[in-house]
C-alpha cells in the first residue's frame, strides 16, 4: 500500500503537504507535525462488517429505547436517563479534572448491578487502578474488568473474548494502531482508533465511553471531528483546585444537551450534589457591595449562584475587563450600556467579574444581575441580601422577559429569598406568580432596578 507524507495540525487536524507556521483553520503556531498517511485496509477493521440491507422507513417498528441507569442520578439525567446500548460517548475535559473518576466510579456502579465493565487503561497499571476502584467502591465486583493496554488490535481481542455490555477507553490520546506509522495521541491515531472502535461498539451493541484530554483552548485534544463521530459528547468542567465540578452535554443524539450535573470531588471520589443553589451561596459575604444572587437555569434544573462586580481605577492608564465565568465579550457590551444608557463613568476604570463557584454563566438572563453588580461595586453601595435578580439587557438598557420565570421564582423562595426583581413583561403572561409569597418587583429598565435598589 503506498505511503504519502503529509503534515497534520495537532489542534484541529487541518492538512497540508508542506508544513506551515501558522494553521489556517485554527490559528495556531507551529502545530504541524509530519505523519506518514498510511490507509488503513477496511477489512481490518475490528473484521466486522455492515450486513443490512435498506429499508422502508415506514416498515421500522419504533421501540422505546433501552437504557441502562447507573444509579448516580446526576450522570444519568446528563446523558439522557441512562446509558443507551450500542452508544458511543466522549468524555472531555482538563488532565486532572476527574474524568477517570467519574468513568471509573460509572463503571463500579454497573458491576454492582451485573452489567459486564471492560476499563482499559492506558495510563495506569492494573494495580493502581484496582487501588483507586477500592478507594471508590467499598464492595467487592464481579463484573467490572481492568486491562492495562494501548494497543488496538489487543483491546478488540479482549472486547471480542469477553463480550462486555459496557467499554471505557481511558484515554483515547494514548491508544496506538500498529499499522499506523505516527506516535499515539497524533491526528491520524486518534481519529482511526477512534473509528474503529466506534464501528465496533455499533455492530456489536455495546456502549463505548471514551476520555479524551483537552487543550489549554478548551478543545479536544486531537481532531474535532472525534465530536463527529460519536453520539454524546460530555464535557467535565470547574476549576482545578476547587472542590466542585460539572458535567455538561453539547451533543447528545438521545437526549437533551441543556441538562448539567454537579459533583464534589472527595477523598472517596465524586460526590452528587442534589441542591447546588446552597452550595455556591455558602460562603456569601454580607453587606458587601458588588455581590448580587442570580437564579439560572441549566435545562429543567433552576440553582441560584452569586455574581461579584469590582470596579477599581486604572492605575497604569490601560483599561481591563476580566470576567471568570461570564462571557467577556458580553461583559464589554454590558459596560457600554451603562456608561453610555446612564451615565456610569466607567471608561477608565477596570471591571472585574466573578461567578462564585466555578460555574460558566451562558443565560441571558444573568445580564441584569451582572450590570447591578458593576453598579453596586462603583456606588459602594451593598444589594439586599434578600434579593434576586434577573433579566436580559438590551442596548437601551430595556429589560428584556426570559423563559421559565415561575421555576426561578421558586427556587429563590424555597431558599428564603424574600424579593425579586424581574422583567415586567413576565410579570403580564404569568399569573401564576402571584400566588408566590416573596415579593415580585417588575421593572422596565435598568435605571429603575437601580433606583429600587437605592431605597
Amino acid at each position: 500500500m503506498k505511503t504519502k507524507t503529509i503534515f497534520v495540525c495537532q489542534e484541529c487536524g487541518t492538512q497540508s503537504p508542506r508544513w506551515v507556521g501558522k494553521c489556517s483553520n485554527c490559528d495556531g503556531w507551529n502545530t504541524f507535525v509530519e505523519e506518514n498517511n498510511t490507509p488503513v485496509d477496511s477489512s481490518k477493521r475490528g473484521n466486522v462488517v455492515y450486513e443490512e440491507e435498506p429499508v422502508l422507513l415506514s416498515d421500522i417498528l419504533v421501540q422505546d429505547e433501552n437504557r441502562i441507569l447507573t444509579n448516580i442520578s446526576e450522570f444519568d439525567s446528563v446523558i439522557g436517563g441512562g446509558i443507551v446500548l450500542g452508544s458511543v460517548t466522549l468524555i472531555g475535559g482538563d488532565p486532572g479534572i476527574g474524568k477517570s473518576t467519574l468513568s471509573l466510579q460509572v463503571g463500579c456502579s454497573l458491576g454492582k448491578k451485573g452489567v459486564k465493565v471492560l476499563y482499559v487503561s492506558g495510563e495506569e497499571s492494573v494495580k493502581q487502578t484496582m487501588m483507586r476502584a477500592k478507594r471508590l467502591s467499598n464492595n467487592d465486583n464481579d463484573s467490572l474488568y481492568i486491562v492495562n493496554q494501548i494497543d488496538l488490535k489487543t483491546i478488540i481481542k479482549h472486547i471480542e473474548d469477553l463480550g462486555p455490555d459496557v467499554v471505557v477507553i481511558d484515554s483515547i490520546q494514548v491508544v496506538s494502531h500498529s499499522e499506523l506509522t505516527s506516535t499515539p495521541g497524533s491526528v491520524s491515531q486518534v481519529r482511526e482508533c477512534a473509528a474503529i472502535l466506534t464501528h465496533i461498539a455499533k455492530t456489536k451493541g455495546i456502549s463505548l465511553f471514551i476520555i479524551g484530554h483537552v487543550t489549554k483552548e478548551g478543545l479536544l485534544a486531537g481532531p474535532r471531528v472525534l465530536e463527529h463521530i460519536v453520539d454524546t459528547v460530555l464535557y467535565f468542567e470547574g476549576e482545578r483546585y476547587s472542590t466542585y465540578r460539572v458535567l455538561r452535554a453539547t451533543k447528545n443524539r438521545f437526549g437533551s444537551t441543556n441538562e448539567i450535573g454537579v459533583f464534589e470531588m472527595t477523598s472517596f471520589g465524586l460526590k452528587e450534589v442534589p441542591n447546588p443553589s446552597e452550595i455556591f451561596l455558602s460562603e456569601r459575604p454580607q453587606n458587601t457591595s458588588g455581590s448580587v444572587v442570580i437564579p439560572i437555569m441549566e435545562g429543567t434544573r433552576p440553582f441560584l449562584v452569586e455574581i461579584q462586580g469590582l470596579v477599581s481605577r486604572s492605575t497604569f492608564g490601560v483599561v481591563r475587563q476580566k470576567a471568570q465565568g461570564f462571557d467577556a465579550n458580553r461583559l464589554a457590551l454590558l459596560i457600554a450600556v451603562l456608561d453610555k444608557r446612564l451615565g456610569m463613568n466607567l471608561g477608565d476604570k477596570d471591571v472585574f467579574l466573578n461567578v462564585v463557584g466555578g460555574v460558566r454563566v451562558m443565560d441571558p438572563a444573568a445580564d441584569l444581575a451582572v450590570s447591578i453588580a458593576i453598579a453596586s461595586a462603583l456606588l459602594d453601595r451593598p444589594i439586599p441580601s434578600d434579593t434576586v435578580v434577573f433579566g436580559e439587557v438590551g442596548l437601551s438598557s430595556e429589560v428584556r422577559s426570559v423563559s421559565q420565570v415561575v421555576s426561578r421564582v421558586n427556587e429563590a423562595q424555597k431558599l428564603g429569598f424574600k424579593k425579586c426583581i424581574i422583567p415586567k413583561n413576565n410579570l403580564k403572561s404569568q399569573e401564576e406568580l402571584r400566588s408566590f409569597k416573596i415579593e415580585i418587583i417588575p421593572v422596565e429598565t435598568v435605571k429603575e432596578a437601580l433606583e429600587y435598589l437605592k431605597k
